[in-house]
């Protein structure tokens, strides 16, 4: 029987790596619950919140073999209602999930926004229209995706069971404790059923995805939320629709000087959503604006054009709360928040579901590394420090986009729109230095890949079968880093690529160590299989290292080169040898290397990093001529890497 995750080596609380054994007060602790009738449930981490941010994380631990246990107080998934809509930057992440399909196939795709108004004097008429993302916004996906919250959970919740893991149902998080021992596992207390059995469970990291009202917040000192609550409230209509308004299809602001505002959103399966402002209401009895009054002010703004519903699917109210948690992770860098758990705001620039779903992305590779032993605690530490910021950020311009909308005022909401177009979109969302975002003294960064940036896309050949690729989608997310060599000429830079190979396979190459460390944790605690792999056969991606895939990108023409003309390392990373020669099928019209480079002299050789979240970690230029060049090149990887990476000790 294979030892309990208890009982191997875990990361201490501060992340340095592998303790051998916890105080005896602990261990007398876990032995007392485990010889309870109903042993306490053993992971690796524990999740509270099954919505959007939850199941990302969970998916995501899951795919890379974190063992992850998901609580839930509800007894399903979202059916009806709460968030809809998927940005640019999310759509992305699910095409590099290898999820968009279903979600592409059933959602409504909103390229504009119309803008109408009323007043006493003049009736309701159109102001004008804009381009929701302009061409200004490099992205493969210009518009916003209309889909129901519970398809998204339905996603995550079916690529979870494909590999064994399943949501514990009826299930709410009371508390946690911390084990005396530095290596000891957390304690988390929950209650099941409508009985409310007690239930434990022990992890090593706890992270609360569990809403506005999180409890988990709550046990974490100095987390309470920040902010304000306005005094307006709004109701929400999803329903269908008979009318005779015309931009009923687009996202559109709906402004009348005597009775509020309604945003409208097409939504699937032929129904609009409404946001309705309900202007007169600060004074008045919530009780009493239930969904026929609703109803009816929604016809009021929108007269004279006819609006009535075949069915109403959901009716929601609420009040604008603009709120971010004190922090987000306890000062052991073991309990931490996602989601509405950390920051809530105004729904209506829908931004809601995408940075919850984010704050996921960004800390699930991290837990990945900590639990595996090969984090440095300042791993963790970003976390707060990246995603913190990214909320305080939302809700900046989030004040001055709900309160446009609810004001009307047509030209201001264009205007700030257009100036944060980049962070609504998602590919604005952008972190500063760290220990993981490592900016030169040298000014490196000419072109569109910066530190802290996402990576911008970019179309090339894939050498091996001629296929015309999304480099920034090619290789999938499997929680490696993926590490781009970039030059013009193969032949030219080849002393470079010797040496720079040569360097870095060496035992006393740091790369070299930390993908000896991960190739024995991933053959102990292997990534969770699913059934397409046969087609999508990750093995391609991780046949030099389970922590590092290398890509090269060069410009010479595929009759120029061979693949035998490249040192063994980058033979057997062939799936991601790259031809840029295919610009006119670039969202700019660009070669890859000058979109992320800005230029490369003809003998310079370029190295990109690129986190498992798609973020660019750092990037580095050299000139190939130069005799050490290529040693250079591979000191200046370990230096990076060695900023918040570590072998474990047990290596």
């Amino acid at each position: 029987m294979a030892p309990s995750v208890l009982e191997k080596p875990i990361a201490d609380q501060n992340g340095n790596g592998p303790k051998d054994a916890a105080t005896p007060e602990c261990v007398d602790r876990l032995a007392l619950l485990r010889s309870m009738p109903e042993a306490p449930v053993e992971c690796q981490v524990c999740v509270i919140g099954a919505g959007p941010a939850g199941l990302m994380l969970a998916c995501n631990l899951a795919r890379f073999g974190v063992k992850v246990e998901v609580v839930d107080d509800r007894a399903d998934q979202t059916p009806v209602g709460r968030a809809d809509g998927l940005q640019p930057k999310s759509i992305e992440t699910f095409r590099q999930m290898r999820l968009a399909d279903a979600l592409l196939q059933r959602g409504v795709r909103v390229y504009d926004i119309a803008f109408w108004r009323s007043t006493p004097e003049e009736p309701l008429h159109r102001l004008g229209r804009e381009v929701h993302y302009p061409p200004v916004i490099d992205v493969l996906d210009p518009y916003i995706l209309l889909v129901h919250q519970g398809m998204v959970e339905s996603l995550f919740i079916e690529d979870m069971k494909k590999r064994g893991v399943e949501v514990r149902r009826n299930t709410s998080f009371d508390s946690y404790s911390v084990c005396d021992s530095e290596g000891g596992p957390l304690q988390i207390n929950c209650r099941t059923n409508v009985t409310q059995d007690p239930k434990t469970l022990l992890a090593q990291y706890l992270v609360g995805c569990d809403g506005a009202h999180s409890k988990v917040r709550k046990c974490i000192p100095d987390a309470r939320p920040l902010g304000l609550s306005q005094a307006s409230v709004w109701g929400v209509l999803d329903g269908e629709l008979v009318t005779d308004f015309p931009d009923i299809w687009s996202k559109t602001l709906v402004y009348s000087q005597e009775h509020g505002s309604i945003l409208i959103i097409p939504r699937e399966r032929n129904m609009t959503r409404f946001y309705i402002e309900l202007k007169s209401s600060v004074k008045s009895d919530r009780n009493q604006l239930g969904q026929e009054f609703v109803m009816q002010r929604a016809k009021d703004i929108m007269a004279p054009f006819n609006v009535g519903w075949k069915y109403i699917e959901w009716f929601g109210r609420y009040q604008i709360g603009q709120r971010v948690a004190g922090r987000f992770c306890d000062d052991r860098t073991r309990a931490f928040l996602a989601g509405d758990a950390s920051h809530t705001h105004s729904p209506k620039a829908a931004q809601g579901m995408n940075t919850s779903m984010h704050d996921a992305w960004n800390i699930g590779w991290k837990l990945n590394f900590a639990v595996r032993g090969l984090a440095k605690p300042a791993l963790l530490q970003s976390y707060d420090q990246e995603r913190r910021k990214i909320a305080l950020d939302l809700l900046n311009f989030d004040y001055e986009h709900a309160n446009q909308i609810a004001a009307g005022d047509a030209e201001a909401l264009a205007e700030n729109f257009k100036t944060n177009v980049r962070f609504i979109s998602g590919i604005g969302a952008e972190y500063s230095a760290n220990a993981i975002n490592m900016q030169e003294p040298q000014t490196w960064v000419m072109g569109d890949a910066k530190p802290g940036c996402l990576l911008p896309p970019a179309k090339v050949t894939r050498y091996l079968d001629s296929n015309p690729v999304d480099i920034q989608l090619d290789i999938p997310m499997l929680g490696q880093f993926r590490i781009y060599l970039l030059m013009w000429d193969v032949h030219q830079s080849h002393i470079f690529l010797d040496t720079f190979c040569q360097a870095i396979s060496s035992g006393d190459s740091l790369v070299s160590q930390l993908s000896a460390a991960a190739s024995v944790s991933y053959a102990k605690q292997p990534r969770l299989p699913a059934p397409e792999d046969i087609y999508l056969r990750p093995e391609r991606y991780t046949a030099v290292s389970h922590l590092f895939t290398f890509g090269l990108i060069t410009t010479m023409p595929k009759n120029d080169i061979e693949i035998t003309d490249l040192p063994a390392l980058l033979q057997d990373s062939r799936w991601t040898f790259y031809l840029d020669d295919c610009p006119e099928l670039d969202t700019r019209g660009s070669l890859c290397t000058n979109k992320w480079l800005g230029s490369l002299g003809p003998g310079e050789v370029a190295i990109v990093n690129v986190r498992p979240d798609g973020y660019v970690g750092s990037i580095g230029r050299w000139d190939s001529s130069v005799d050490d060049a290529g040693e250079e090149a591979a000191k200046w990887l370990d230096t990076y890497y060695d900023r918040f990476l570590q072998v474990p000790e047990a290596c």
